[in-house]
């Protein structure tokens, strides 16, 4: 797996080190450690201090070192490199309205890379717990699931990025349940059903969240299901909040119209409101 770890200047950039030491040591191919210069720095960034520190994790990394805007320069190099995973430092105006208004370097990261986005904000931890925001199986035409507001992310999380979580760690596997999303095919009682419920009646709901948890499983990872009802931002927040995750794993479409710009809200909401790294799939 390539990943490419990122420093730019981003007030996360040391988490983005640690997090990203931390994965390439369970990672079979040597990682690339992109710093990017400032187009007209105030302060330039000294590489060799990420270096010696991968040195001293044990990591020997491919050093690249480039000059310009962080996005163009990102989106430019995980294009040309065959990256798995790009690993970014989150950078957002520090007042809440600014963060309202604008997007952050990391926001136009995702919608421009082909690879998996991880997003490095707040502490920087071991991962051990993550949350896995999962709304089963797309509907081909649309990228959406009828009763499902964020697309799926499980399928390439689990056959690609599984076995860099695989040592230790314990996923929950979250589907939100709305009124306002349901299919069809959902009974009114399944809309406040727990996920265990779900299971052992074998809802549609229920299969999909039993499917989930024998593939990761299989990827000997420590499973559970979790089901919580209300909108869906509201209640991953809060669920990543209340659980402590140490990582929060959600999913982008590239499609277009209407479910272009449903999922880049919620896209947008989630990586400005968690306030720990967050997986963008």
């Amino acid at each position: 797996m390539r990943i490419l770890i990122t420093i730019y200047g981003s007030a996360h950039d040391r988490a983005a080190l640690y997090l990203g030491a931390r994965l390439a040591l369970h990672s079979s191919c040597r990682p690339a450690l992109l710093t990017i210069q400032p187009p007209k720095p105030r302060q330039r960034l000294v590489p060799a201090h990420a270096r010696d520190y991968m040195l001293q994790e044990g990591i020997d990394v491919e050093e690249l070192e480039r000059s310009g805007d962080p996005v163009e320069v990102i989106v430019e190099e995980v294009g040309q490199g065959g990256y798995d995973l790009v690993i970014v430092g989150d950078s957002q105006p520090g007042h809440a309205l600014a963060r309202v208004r604008s997007t952050p370097p990391s926001l136009r990261i995702v919608r421009r890379s082909p690879c998996p986005v991880l997003i490095v904000k707040g502490e920087a931890r071991p991962i051990q717990r993550i949350l896995l925001c999962d709304s089963g199986a797309e509907n081909p035409s649309t990228g959406l699931r009828p009763n499902s507001a964020l697309p799926s992310c499980f399928q390439r999380f689990s056959r690609q990025l599984a076995a860099l979580f695989a040592n230790g760690s314990e996923i929950t596997v979250l589907h939100v349940m709305s009124q306002m999303s349901a299919g069809p095919g959902v009974q009114g009682k399944q809309l406040r059903a727990p996920a265990e419920e779900l299971i052992q009646e074998h809802a549609p709901e229920g299969e999909l969240l039993e499917q989930d948890l024998q593939t990761l499983e299989h990827a000997h990872l420590r499973t559970h299901a979790e089901v919580r009802h209300g909108l869906v931002v509201d209640e991953i927040v809060d669920e990543a909040q209340r659980g402590n995750y140490d990582l929060v794993v959600i999913g982008a479409h590239r499609v277009q119209g209407w479910q272009r710009i449903l999922l880049d809200d919620l896209t947008h909401r989630l990586v400005l409101q968690l306030d720990r790294p967050v997986l963008v799939v």
